[in-house]
């Protein structure tokens, strides 16, 4: 009878532990959730900025600016197409 009770002193000790460890990593788990799920709300409202950023710099007036500054670019006007003359 003590050969058994000392088995089943042995098993219950175990399963404690066992609880105990698969708690801990649930909640380590969990935690680490956590921060993945706020860490990929972060990476959308960037990628959201980011795609309103790239539109804005799209835009066929911000387009023109960039040519005209950047680049030296100007409006064509039908005499210098008609001649072929560069001003």
């Amino acid at each position: 009878m003590a050969k058994l009770n000392l088995i089943l002193i042995l098993a219950v000790l175990a399963s404690g532990v066992v609880l105990v460890h698969s708690a801990y990593e649930s909640r380590r788990l969990f935690a680490e959730r956590d921060k993945a799920k706020a860490e990929g709300q972060r990476l959308a409202a960037d990628a959201e900025r980011l795609a309103a950023e790239r539109h804005a710099q799209a835009t066929n007036l911000r387009v023109e600016q960039v040519a005209r500054e950047r680049l030296g670019m100007r409006v064509i006007s039908p005499a210098v197409v008609a001649s072929g003359v560069t001003p």
